[in-house]
Formats: C-alpha cells, sequence, structure tokens
C-alpha cells in the first residue's frame, strides 16, 4: 500500500509514504503515558496526509492516492473503562445504526444506546457511538436521515478489529451512503505488534494492573468529511444557497450599506471594522443589496448586517438569515453580541 520514492542528495536512496496516521501515536505511547502522569484512558490525537496506491477512477475525489486522516486513538483498560464513563446520561439516546446484513440498504434504525449492549456491544463502545452521532447532528447539523453508523461483519472488518462500525453520510452525488469515518475496537493488536517488532515492552502498571492497554479508535476522513458536508448543503433551487452550519462557516457575517451614499458606507465600514475584532466578517458594497445577498448566500455566510438611514438615527441594523431570508433589526451595541449567540447556536434567530 505504500509508494517508494527517491530522498536524499542523489534520489538514490529509498523512503516510503505512510499509509495511515496511527502509527505515530503507538510508537509514542509510553513517552505519553509518562508525561500525562501515568492514567488510562489516555486519548492521542493525530491529523495529517497519508498516501495509498488504490486509485479508483470511477469514484472522482472521493478515493485519492493522498488524503488527510484526522484520528483519535483511546488507549484504555478494558476490565475498567466502562466506570469511567457516565453511561446512564446517554441510555436512552437512540443511535442511527445498519446492521451488517442491511446495510447495502439505504436505511437505518434507531436504537436506543441501551438497547444496543443487548446485541453484544461493549457499554463505553456504545457511549463513544453516541459521541461521534452527536457531532454529526447536533454540531455539523447533518439531516438524521442522512447519517448511520453501518457495521462491518467479521468477513469485512480488518482481522485486528474486534468491533468496526462505519461512519456513514447519504450522499446523492455518490449514489447513497458512503464512509466518511470508523469506529474500531483494534483490542491490544497495536502495542503488542509495536512490542514484538521493537522489543520495547509495551505494559503499563494501572491501578494494581499490569496490561498492554487497548485501543479504541475513531478515525475520520477530513477529505470526505468536507465533501459530505458541502454535498448537503448545497442547494440550487430559486437561489442558490450553501447551508453550512453557522459554527463552520468559512465567512460568519456580511456587512452592506444599503446604498453608496449619505454617510452609510462611512458607517458600515466603522461597524465592519468593529465585528472584525471579534469573527471574521467581509465587507460588500458593490451591485444591489439583492446581490449582495445572493453571493453571501452562496458562500454560505449565514448572517448579513445592512447599515441603513434607520442606522443613523439610531435605530439599529438589519440582520438578515441565510436561510430562511428573515431579518430583524438590531440596536448596534448588542449586535457583536447577538452574532456571537446566533453562531453558537445558544439563541435562536426569530423574528
Amino acid at each position: 500500500m505504500m509508494f517508494p520514492l527517491g530522498v536524499g542528495p542523489t534520489g538514490k536512496d529509498r523512503a516510503y509514504l505512510r499509509p495511515e496516521t496511527a502509527q505515530g501515536v503507538f510508537l509514542n505511547f509510553k513517552r505519553e503515558f509518562e508525561a500525562l502522569r501515568r492514567k488510562l484512558p489516555m486519548g492521542l490525537a493525530i491529523v495529517g496526509r497519508a498516501y495509498r496506491n488504490e486509485i479508483s477512477p470511477r469514484q472522482g475525489a472521493y478515493r485519492m492516492r493522498e488524503f488527510i486522516q484526522a484520528e483519535l486513538q483511546i488507549f484504555f483498560d478494558p476490565a475498567t473503562f466502562a466506570d469511567a464513563l457516565p453511561f446512564h446520561e446517554i441510555a436512552s439516546v437512540p443511535v442511527r445504526v445498519a446492521w451488517a446484513s442491511e446495510k447495502h440498504a439505504p436505511t437505518a434504525h434507531d436504537i436506543p444506546a441501551k438497547d444496543l449492549i443487548d446485541h453484544g456491544l461493549p457499554p463505553w463502545y456504545v457511549w463513544h457511538l453516541v459521541q461521534v452521532q452527536r457531532f454529526y447532528l447536533d454540531f455539523l447539523r447533518l439531516p438524521r436521515d442522512a447519517f448511520r453508523f453501518a457495521e462491518l461483519d467479521e468477513k469485512e472488518r480488518a482481522f485486528y478489529n474486534k468491533i468496526h462500525f462505519d461512519i456513514q453520510v447519504r450522499q446523492e452525488s455518490l449514489g447513497g451512503f458512503k464512509e466518511v469515518g470508523g469506529v474500531h475496537y483494534r483490542t491490544d493488536h497495536d502495542l503488542k505488534g509495536h512490542e514484538a517488532g521493537s522489543h520495547a515492552k509495551q505494559s503499563v502498571t494501572f491501578g494494581t494492573s499490569k496490561l498492554v492497554p487497548h485501543v479504541l479508535e475513531l478515525s475520520f476522513g477530513v477529505d470526505r468529511n468536507v465533501w459530505a458536508l458541502l454535498d448537503l448543503s448545497y442547494t440550487k433551487s430559486d437561489r442558490i444557497v450553501l447551508r453550512l452550519p453557522p459554527r463552520i462557516a468559512p465567512v460568519p457575517v456580511g456587512v452592506f450599506p444599503l446604498v453608496n451614499k449619505d454617510g452609510l458606507p462611512e458607517r458600515a465600514e466603522a461597524l465592519y471594522a468593529d465585528l472584525r475584532k471579534r469573527t471574521t466578517a467581509f465587507y460588500d458594497d458593490s451591485g444591489s443589496i439583492g446581490r449582495r445577498y445572493a453571493r453571501m448566500d452562496e458562500i454560505g455566510t449565514p448572517f448579513s448586517v445592512t447599515v441603513d438611514h434607520e442606522t443613523l438615527e439610531g435605530k439599529g441594523v438589519t440582520v438578515r438569515e441565510r436561510d430562511s431570508q428573515k431579518q430583524v433589526r438590531v440596536e448596534e451595541r448588542e449586535l457583536a453580541g447577538k452574532l456571537a449567540r446566533f453562531l453558537s447556536g445558544e439563541e435562536t434567530f426569530s423574528v
């Protein structure tokens, strides 16, 4: 799976590009365990580029030779891991699951977390499924029916994974549910493999136990997740709108003068300069106000602020919400705080 390449001043020395990012975490486990005060569970995250010789011309940019991975390796003692997690808080949360026998169908079941244990999943594994699902549904705001965990059976999953569920998002541009990540219970395979190859003991003492920790891996394809988010966010009907979640929109706020006269541009530029101290903003005074709104909609900007003649009279500014196109007036002194609450989700936009 690895790519050979020439390195050094002559280019005759051979090196190989990594097919995974996780190896660096396993190699540094013992050092990090000591640095982090010898505690389990312990999570180590890594983000970086990986390379594979498995390009498929029929899947466009979905399967590439070079891609970006984001992984969290959680090292733990399987005998005590569940004790450290407040499972009772998520026991009744419905989890979107497609079992191995039905993962090729475009469906999923909403199964309470506590019932997944009856299917043989450990409480700590289910707890992490809920946290991953919350990220996609609550933070990224994916439609619920566009998300699911798909089980891989013993023949499909990697030999070292005892439990493996893919994280899948429905993408119409690719014909249905596609993998964007995974939740993998890798047992103690990785550290024991490192120990066998390096002859450096990977066992640690934790509490009254001496063990080689097991690993739960949360793995995400960064490129795939960005593509999935764009795929689901882009809509085109009477207008083009990129409905990105406000928290992750690259440009959260646009600022405009209603017209380019009567002192409105100067007032709008001052407001823009003030907002830029707190968040990313974009100033636009080109074309009609309708064209400016349309440009913001197309790049996913969730809120637009317009300075008009009433602003000069001390009556605040107009704030427009991208998806509903509704508008409210907000006093200038309250604007920054109001926008911050809209963007974080603390306050809902309402007329």
